[in-house]
This record gives C-alpha cells, sequence and structure tokens, in this order.
C-alpha cells in the first residue's frame, strides 16, 4: 500500500509541475531598483547581513554562490529554476551532468528562511539568489552593484536544458560568442567581461583534467597552450581520475575580486578552457590584453563588470504575475483552489483535474 500512496503522489505531482508549467510564460524583465521597498524594505540588508556572516566563515561559498546565480539565469532565465529538486518525473537542472560541481544551495536556503522570517512570502527564491551572488562580489572587494528586484520564481526545471544552453567545458570561443548573441543577446565584450566573475571560486578537478592528461583525445598529452610550471601544479593538485578535488580559479587571490583573472588568462594559466579560449578572438583577447596591462586598479573591469552582470541578471526574469514565491526555494509550491479551478476552464485544466482527483485519491488511501 505504501508503495502506491508513493507512486500515486509521484503521479499527482508530475501531472501538476506540468500543467501549471505549460501556463508560465517566457516574460520580458521589468525588474526595477527597489522592488522591495514597501512590500520589505529590509530585504537587502538582511541579504548583506546574512552573506557578511556566511563569507566570513566560509569565503570560498562567496564564488559558490556568484556561478549558482549565472548558472539559474543562463537556463531559462534568471528564475531560480537551478533551485528546484529532481521528482520521481523529472530530472531537474541541478542534477544534469554539467551542473555536477555546483554548489552553495544551502546559502539560498538559509537567506529565504532569513527573509521570510522578516517579511512572509515577499521576496522569490530567484531574487534571494540574485541578491546573494551580488553581495558576493561586494564582499570580496568587487564594486557594489545597484541590481534591480522584482524576479518571481519559474517552475520548470528540466536537465535536458542545460546542455542545449551552456557552452561544454571544451567550446570555442566563436561556439560562446554566438551562444551569448543568439540566446541571451550579450555581446564578445560581455563574454570576456563575465568571465572575470572567475576571479573568485573553486572548479572541480573534472573540468581541467581533460586539458591536462587527454588533451585533443591523445592520452596522457596535456595542454600546449596551458603553461608548463601551471600544468605540473595542476598535475599535482588533480590525479588521473580525480573528479571531486576542488581547485582555485585565481590561486593567487581566490576569494578577492579584482583583474588578477586577466593577468593569468594572458599568461597562460587560465583554469579552464574556455578561459583559454578568450585569447582566440579579437575582441575578447583585446579585452583581456587591456585588463591585464592597467595601470590602475580593476576600475575600468569592475564598471563593466557591473553593467555586464545587471545585463544577465535581466535575463529571462519572470515579474508581475508571471511565476510565483516559492515557499521553499527546492519545490514548486502547491495549486491553490483558485489556481486549479481555472486551469480545469482552460486546454489543459483536464490534465489538473485529473491530478486533483489523484491527490483525492491519495488522501482517501
Amino acid at each position: 500500500m505504501a508503495s502506491v500512496v508513493a507512486a500515486a503522489r509521484a503521479a499527482a505531482a508530475v501531472v501538476l509541475l506540468l500543467a501549471v508549467s505549460t501556463t508560465a510564460p517566457s516574460a520580458d524583465a521589468h525588474v526595477v531598483i527597489g522592488a522591495y521597498n514597501k512590500t520589505c524594505p529590509q530585504a537587502e540588508d538582511v541579504v548583506l547581513k546574512e552573506m557578511t556572516a556566511i563569507v566570513a566563515k566560509s569565503p570560498d561559498l562567496a564564488g559558490a554562490v556568484l556561478r549558482l546565480f549565472s548558472v539559474d539565469c543562463f537556463v531559462g532565465g534568471c528564475e531560480g529554476s537551478i533551485l528546484l529538486d529532481s521528482t520521481a518525473g523529472n530530472t531537474a537542472e541541478k542534477d544534469a551532468a554539467l551542473n555536477q560541481g555546483v554548489r552553495g544551495y544551502e546559502v539560498v536556503d538559509a537567506i529565504k528562511a532569513r527573509l521570510d522570517a522578516a517579511c512572509p512570502g515577499v521576496v522569490s527564491c530567484a531574487d534571494t539568489l540574485a541578491l546573494a551572488a551580488r553581495d558576493s562580489v561586494r564582499l570580496t572587494k568587487g564594486p557594489f552593484i545597484p541590481l534591480p528586484t522584482g524576479r518571481r520564481d519559474g517552475n520548470r526545471s528540466v536537465a535536458a536544458d542545460v546542455a542545449l544552453n551552456s557552452p561544454p567545458p571544451d567550446a570555442n570561443i566563436t561556439d560562446i560568442i554566438a551562444l551569448f548573441a543568439k540566446k541571451f543577446n550579450l555581446t564578445a565584450k560581455d563574454v570576456a567581461v563575465l568571465s572575470g566573475a572567475h576571479t573568485i571560486g573553486k572548479a572541480r578537478c573534472s573540468t581541467v583534467s581533460p586539458r591536462l592528461y587527454n588533451f585533443g583525445g591523445q592520452n596522457g598529452a596535456s595542454d600546449p597552450t596551458l603553461d608548463a610550471n601551471y600544468t605540473a601544479t595542476l598535475r599535482g593538485q588533480c590525479k588521473p581520475g580525480d573528479n571531486a578535488t576542488l581547485v582555485y580559479l585565481d590561486p593567487p587571490t581566490p576569494t578577492t575580486f579584482d583583474a588578477d583573472y586577466y593577468t593569468l588568462v594572458a599568461g597562460n594559466k587560465g583554469l579552464l578552457s574556455t578561459d583559454a579560449a578568450l585569447l582566440l578572438d579579437t575582441t575578447t583577447s583585446a579585452y583581456v590584453a587591456s585588463q591585464a596591462n592597467a595601470t590602475a586598479p580593476a576600475t575600468e573591469f569592475f564598471a563593466d563588470f557591473a553593467t555586464s552582470f545587471v545585463a544577465m541578471s535581466k535575463l529571462g526574469a519572470l515579474t508581475h504575475h508571471n511565476g510565483e514565491i516559492r515557499q521553499v526555494c527546492s519545490k514548486v509550491n502547491p495549486p491553490t483552489s483558485s489556481q486549479l479551478s481555472n486551469a480545469a476552464a482552460v486546454p489543459g485544466g483536464l490534465a489538473v483535474s485529473l491530478a486533483l482527483a489523484v491527490v483525492a485519491l491519495v488522501l482517501k488511501l
């Protein structure tokens, strides 16, 4: 009987998710600065206070949260889909092969709990993540970025979407620039600027090992464009077959948001193949050179990063009546009775009605 109940519940959840997902449109962003000024005026202060404590205790999480936000934005938009757990009938984005090294989910959960204690049900998980990522930059000595808010949470999270919207680790620069232009309306300069986020954080050995031990598909071969001394250092950190160890993206200043990343890339010490790829395009290589040779502190990079970060943060954002404010960031909200009534009256409502019938059956079992 227990297995029947579990299966029925899973089936109901899947049908409900599919029914709700089909009604969620892809919206242009209308996020604004200070969206919570009236409904939760302390929201940004709450996020900053929690992130300050988190980064002080675990500095590496700043880079993890920044990456988590970018991964969210580039698949379906900045609507919190990366935070959703897989279900019995669906493998979510967080469990896609390309996202196995993504971290920071617990940070969002902790901050969301604080926000809901202050202003129940007001701030979305998508905005919680966006603000936490913004503060990750600020708390690691990067620029303060005035960030528009008002994002709502989506309800579609499908692992198969990840590869379709993400450059693979071995993508060439032409592929990356084309992807950013076609899918995200971002420029080659944006590619170079947003890559600068690699100035903080870590990556798994699995992402760099092909450059160390199997370059070009040749067993034992290393990438000749990677600095030889750096190759030797990385081989000492990432042994063959080691997919779990984390290595710094910017070893000299791993927890400081600065322009040193570009100095590393210019010196053939970019950790990832996508870092090295920046040297193979006229626009991106020129930006790398300009930042690597800059005499002033990272003033230009900071200004550029703020601009590109805000542009990225608007990708596919759900606002106004689109999406929802999730109660739990890892789960879509259960449908309300009014939503079920409305859905039953339009095409696709039959699926919801069937789901409701299954739920009723489960409750009787």
